[in-house]
């Protein structure tokens, strides 16, 4: 006798079949092998009542509040527990009915569809990428004076382009290129310094590299110059609300655009109020709401990477839960980038300053994979380069 771990369909029909169930069997025994949970907030009781019967006439459950039966609270939370099959049949019976049921119908097809994705491909000005058979690895490049980790490093034109071209080497593929630091308490530069310092790189490594190069700004100014000097994605930390004008100009190149969860703004961000009520869900709505910005702009959905913006907005305990939660991102049915690189947090743990965190930032990456990541973004692509390549190998065993 022995605990079976089933995390997807391809392992459940491989267990299948060696025990030789009937091809029909397969079919319909496989949606029953995975589990789920599944959290509603703020439903009103007839609908939290309708839920909690349709599953309970499935064999399944619903938890609702004390109160919810007598209709003696306005509202409240749901947590439906059941197999893929049993939801995917609770959609088919609530489909038609009122109360708006048939949106809850519709967003539980996409939630299971998103979650057991496999692949996304995502589309930048220049090509199309895969995503999921393997961990991209994004190289950073800052041409800044005072970033937190390799601040005045690369901040002279020529030795930013030899690293950038080392990176290639080492197997990045992508080299994000940033011109303003965004470590806590960082001060923000015009728009006119950081086209200075990134539009010379951009145009040295886009004009000499097969791989991707990515501008992390917020300023549309700046995505503009990066964009006509061969930049293919934009990394925008602020997530559109920045610069009103970013979504047009990242619309009108074709570019990628990833974007990420930050409470307040660099300068602040660890200095004001750090305390989240739910924090995976409002990483999660704050992301979908701003994915939704952007498509409503003109951006094509296959352009899109998510990123909830670990050390930005967090505390040592927050950035720790989000790795250890990462996978419940994964419903936004969009790719998945992190960036824990040498950051803070991993000192707390391990000690030492940003270049003495390199097995804290391979524990991270490791542990980001097995939960969903598709695109980590590091300092050291070499060595991570290799760890990613273990996890992957773990990950698609």
């Amino acid at each position: 006798m022995k605990l079976v771990k089933i995390k997807n369909s391809d392992e459940a029909i491989d267990i299948l079949q060696k025990i030789g169930v009937d091809p029909y069997g397969i079919r319909a025994m496989e949606p029953k092998t995975r589990h789920l949970n599944i959290y509603l907030t703020g439903q009103s009781c007839r609908v939290a009542n309708i839920l909690k019967q349709e599953m309970l006439s499935l064999g399944a459950d619903a938890a609702v509040a004390r109160g919810s039966v007598a209709c003696s609270v306005d509202q409240t939370d749901v947590l439906i527990m059941g197999t893929v099959k049993q939801i995917r049949s609770l959609a088919a019976k609530i489909e038609k009915q009122p109360f708006g049921l048939n949106f809850i119908a519709s967003d539980l097809l996409d939630l299971l569809d998103n979650t057991h994705r496999k692949q996304h491909i995502l589309k930048t000005s220049k090509r199309k990428m895969v995503l999921g058979d393997r961990t991209l690895i994004m190289g950073v490049l800052n041409v800044t004076p005072d970033s937190f980790s390799d601040g005045n490093c690369f901040f002279d034109c020529r030795k930013a382009v030899e690293r950038g071209l080392q990176m290639a080497e080492e197997g990045a593929d992508i080299i994000d290129i940033g011109g303003e630091s965004s470590r806590p308490g960082a001060s923000p530069v015009t728009a006119r310094q950081e086209i200075a310092r990134i539009v010379p790189v951009v145009e040295s490594l886009s004009g000499s590299l097969k791989i991707p190069v990515s501008v992390d700004t917020t300023k549309s100014q700046v995505a503009q110059k990066a964009l006509e000097a061969g930049a293919e994605i934009i990394n925008d930390i602020s997530a559109l609300t920045g610069d009103k004008k970013m979504a047009a100009v990242v619309r009108k190149a074709n570019a990628a655009l990833v974007l990420m969860h930050m409470r307040g703004k660099p300068e602040n961000m660890q200095t004001g109020d750090l305390a989240y009520d739910n924090l995976m869900e409002e990483i999660t709505g704050y992301l979908k709401s701003r994915c939704t910005k952007a498509l409503a702009a003109g951006i094509e959905r296959e352009r899109l990477v998510i990123d909830p913006g670990i050390g930005f907005g967090k505390t040592y305990e927050d950035n720790c839960k989000i790795i250890n939660r990462l996978e419940e991102l994964k419903t936004l049915g969009l790719p998945i980038m992190i960036g824990t690189s040498r950051k803070a947090f991993i000192g707390k743990v391990t000690g030492g300053n940003p270049s003495e965190r390199m097995e804290g930032t391979a524990a991270t990456v490791a542990l980001s994979i097995m939960n969903g990541c598709h695109i980590v973004r590091v300092h050291d692509v070499a060595s991570m380069k290799k760890v990613a390549a273990m996890a992957d190998a773990i990950v698609h065993a």
